[in-house]
């Protein structure tokens, strides 16, 4: 079976970077066909920036990476440098890259990746806002039917919300471009915080990341180590949960995960519960489904794919 073809849509964030790694490890099962920086975690000239210290510390400098969006649509942007540190990437002292940012705009890189290619062939892997996939969607609504899936992670529904009561960040960032997202008929699968707070990086995990005795692993370890502080002392949790690298072990080991076909609506109006991910998981209502709204995860499966992986690199 060939490797699934993929754009990877993402504002690095340590997590991101994980994500990333473990995507360009795993060539049998994807083909990573660009990188589109969006705003999020931190503005787009570092998460831009963060993008291609990744690849170069992966070793693999010949993925393209493109800057996308550097704002929501419509509203200010919100960044989370008390979550990922001043740079996106705290914790490692990784170098400068030295490869090239493209020229291309991400959004033009998206459309013109998706025509170029049959239906139903191209998946996108938003791991932040939605920003730049709403925004091509929205200018060139011919590709939708190009996507073969949208991976996502975001949103949350038992574990209500990380940046405000109700709203997991990705979500609360741009809600705007999510409800496009989720409004577009594309087959989209969501790694919601009820997923992503089971794949927790305890110190025994995160000693196996450090024991690989590579760059990648060390690197690895210390954005973790960094990442945890937060979530330990906001939850209590054992460890810092691993967002982003659901979406792509979801593309590599989909059995180690299971959720409900149902249907998932973005709340754009309420300052209450804005970007609040409206998930139908008891279907309460006649709503169409629209996702595939992962719930629970296989985590030692998780972590020990996690791990061969980024030995490989």
């Amino acid at each position: 079976m060939s490797p699934r073809k993929i754009i990877i849509d993402t504002d690095p964030g340590q997590d991101d970077a994980v994500a990333i790694l473990l995507a360009l490890a795993s060539p049998e099962e994807i083909d990573v066909l660009g990188i589109t920086a969006v705003a999020g975690n931190v503005p787009l000239d570092l998460t831009s920036k963060n993008a291609r210290i990744v690849c170069e510390l992966a070793g693999k400098p010949d993925v393209p990476v493109f800057a996308g969006c550097d704002a929501p649509l419509g509203r200010a942007l919100v960044t989370a440098e008390h979550v990922h540190g001043r740079t996106g990437l705290d914790g490692p002292n990784l170098p400068d890259p030295t490869m090239a940012l493209q020229d291309t705009h991400g959004v033009d890189f998206i459309i013109d990746t998706l025509r170029a290619h049959p239906a139903n062939t191209i998946t996108l892997c938003p791991l932040g806002p939605l920003t730049n996939i709403a925004t091509a969607f929205e200018r060139a609504p011919d590709i939708i039917e190009k996507v073969q899936e949208i991976v996502l992670m975001g949103g949350a529904y038992f574990e209500v919300g990380n940046m405000t009561p109700t709203a997991e960040f990705n979500i609360y960032v741009d809600p705007q471009a999510a409800d496009i997202v989720f409004k577009s008929g594309a087959s989209i699968v969501v790694m919601p915080l009820d997923v992503t707070h089971k794949a927790l990086v305890t110190s025994e995990r995160n000693s196996a990341f450090r024991n690989l005795g590579t760059p990648v692993g060390t690197a690895v370890a210390q954005m973790t180590d960094f990442f945890e502080r937060f979530d330990k002392e906001k939850y209590g949790s054992a460890g810092a949960p691993l967002h982003d690298p659901c979406v792509t072990a979801y593309l590599i080991k989909p059995d180690l995960f299971s959720g409900r076909c149902i249907n998932v609506e973005i709340e754009t109006q309420s300052e209450l519960t804005m970007g609040m991910t409206v998930a139908d998981w008891w279907r309460v209502t006649d709503r169409a489904p629209n996702a595939l709204f992962i719930g629970d995860i296989d985590a030692d499966g998780f972590f020990t794919l996690l791990t061969e992986r980024l030995a490989r690199l």
